[in-house]
C-alpha cells in the first residue's frame, strides 16, 4: 500500500507558482509608472493620428483639395445673411464730413462683418481733422454704424498759407476761403498762435466790455500776444499773466475811457511800469496846448 502511494505522488503533476516572473514583475511596474501611463494614453494616439495626417497632406493634390473644403466652408458661413453688412450709418456728422467718412471708407456694400475691421475703419475716421472722436459698430440688421463727435471751431487762425479754423485745443478743424465765411469766430495771427488758443480764449472773454472794437490777437515772436482795436489801438500784453494785465487796462478804460482818447498802444509789458503812447495827431496836439500855455505864462 506504502508503494502504490508513493507512486501516486510521483505520478501526479508538479503545480505551477502562481508569483510572476521577475522580468514579468518589472515590466508590470515599468507601465505603471505616471510617465508611462500618460505616453500609452496620449503620446500613442497623438504620434498615430500625426503620422496619419502627415502621410495624407504628403500630396500636395489632397492638400489643395483640403483647403479648397475649408475655403467653402468658411465662405458658407461668412456669407450668410445674418452676417452680411448691407450699409453704413453715420450720425453726428455734417454733410461735409459725412461725405468725407464714406470716401475714406470706400466699402463695396454687402460685404461679409468677418472681413470688416472696426477699429482699423475707426483710426481712419478719427484721422479726419474734423473729428474729435469715433465709435464704430455693427448694428443688428446688417448696418455699419458710426458715430462722430464732430471738433468745434473756436478761432480763425490767419497763417502765410491762409485761413484756418481751430477747436478749443489748437486742432485743426477746416480752412477757409474768406474770413467773411465766419465773422463770429475771433481772429488770431502769428506764429504758433495755435499752440495757445486756450490762453488766446482766456483773453477774449476777458476783452468782452470792448465790444466789437476788438479785432483779433497777434502771437508776437511765439512769447506773447498783443490785442488788436480798431483805430490802430494796441494793448501789449507781458509773457506772464496777461489776461491780469488785460483786465488792469479794462479796469483802467473803463473810469478814465483810456481807449476813447488819442491813445495809440498801451504796453503792459513791464507790469510795474506801463507805458502809454500816443497817437501822432495827439502827441501833435498836446505840444501845441503845451507851448500855447507856456507862451501864455
Amino acid at each position: 500500500m506504502r508503494l502504490e502511494g508513493l507512486s501516486r505522488l510521483k505520478q501526479s503533476p508538479k503545480k505551477s507558482d502562481p508569483a510572476p516572473s521577475r522580468l514579468s514583475y518589472r515590466m508590470q511596474r515599468w507601465m505603471l509608472t505616471p510617465g508611462i501611463r500618460l505616453g500609452m494614453r496620449i503620446g500613442v494616439p497623438f504620434c498615430l493620428v500625426f503620422a496619419l495626417g502627415s502621410g495624407f497632406l504628403a500630396s500636395e493634390k489632397r492638400r489643395d483639395a483640403l483647403n479648397a473644403f475649408v475655403a467653402d466652408v468658411r465662405a458658407s458661413i461668412q456669407e450668410r445673411p445674418e452676417f452680411m453688412v448691407k450699409l453704413m450709418a453715420i450720425d453726428g456728422a455734417g454733410t461735409n464730413l459725412a461725405e468725407d467718412i464714406r470716401e475714406v471708407v470706400p466699402l463695396d456694400f454687402p460685404v461679409s462683418s468677418f472681413d470688416l475691421d472696426v477699429e482699423q475703419i475707426r483710426q481712419v475716421i478719427i484721422g479726419l481733422d474734423p473729428v474729435k472722436s469715433a465709435t464704430v459698430r455693427i448694428r443688428p440688421g446688417g448696418v455699419l454704424q458710426v458715430d462722430v463727435v464732430e471738433r468745434q471751431p473756436a478761432v480763425t487762425w490767419r497763417t502765410r498759407g491762409g485761413l484756418e479754423m481751430l477747436d478749443e485745443t489748437g486742432a485743426h478743424v477746416d480752412d477757409l476761403a474768406r474770413r467773411a465765411e465766419r465773422p463770429d469766430l475771433p481772429l488770431i495771427v502769428g506764429e504758433g498762435a495755435d499752440k495757445h488758443v486756450a490762453e488766446a480764449l482766456r483773453l477774449i472773454r476777458a476783452a468782452r466790455p470792448l465790444g466789437e472794437r476788438m479785432r483779433g490777437l497777434v502771437r508776437i515772436g511765439e512769447r506773447r500776444w498783443d490785442v488788436v482795436l480798431d483805430r490802430g489801438q494796441r494793448i501789449l500784453l507781458p509773457t506772464e499773466r496777461p489776461v491780469q494785465a488785460l483786465e488792469r487796462v479794462l479796469a483802467v478804460n473803463e473810469v478814465q475811457e483810456l481807449l476813447e482818447r488819442g491813445v495809440a498802444d498801451i504796453d503792459m509789458r513791464l507790469g510795474a511800469r506801463p507805458t502809454i503812447k500816443m497817437t501822432e495827431a495827439a502827441a501833435t496836439e498836446w505840444w501845441r496846448v503845451r507851448s500855447t500855455s507856456g507862451n501864455g505864462q
